[in-house]
């Protein structure tokens, strides 16, 4: 699409329609057509990325709800593990958005409620994946997404 950049994913095919002249995504998990932002271009190739990595899509959640230091917040995506425990946050930010230590630290909140051992954090253009293999412990940088297991 001319006014959002190809971003570092490989290239899918999106359902995209306008509705009052603004561009409107199908998001699949949703089930139902979203505003398409440059933040909602970056989940939904995220998501996307997700299931062809072998994440079933049941799993994997949108846009939820989930209360940091007593305020309401959304998160991105977060995917469940087997055990219906969080498995995997994922912070999506738009392009033009650098990855900063602002950045880290607002997913490092959200995780902290989440307590989900992989944080993947990007605009699209950089990816940050973390792994926290126990509390107390530095976080390692990942190379990949971690398989679903």
């Amino acid at each position: 699409m001319a006014d959002f950049p190809e971003l570092n994913f490989p290239r899918y095919d999106f359902r995209i329609r306008n509705e009052d002249g603004k561009p409107k995504i199908l998001d699949d998990f949703r089930k139902k057509y979203v505003a398409l932002t440059p933040e909602e271009w970056v989940r939904q190739h995220c998501a996307r990325l997700l299931t062809e990595n072998g994440y079933p899509p049941s799993v994997i959640a949108l846009e939820k709800s989930i209360e940091v230091n007593g305020l309401k917040r959304r998160f991105d995506i977060v995917v469940f593990d087997r055990g219906n425990r969080p498995f995997l946050l994922v912070e999506c930010k738009q392009p033009k958005v650098n990855i900063t230590a602002e950045t880290l630290n607002q997913a490092a909140q959200y995780n902290y409620v989440l307590q989900a051992p992989y944080l993947w954090v990007t605009n699209g253009l950089k990816h940050y994946i973390f792994h926290f293999p126990a509390p107390g412990r530095k976080p390692v940088l990942l190379e990949k997404l971690p398989l679903y297991v």
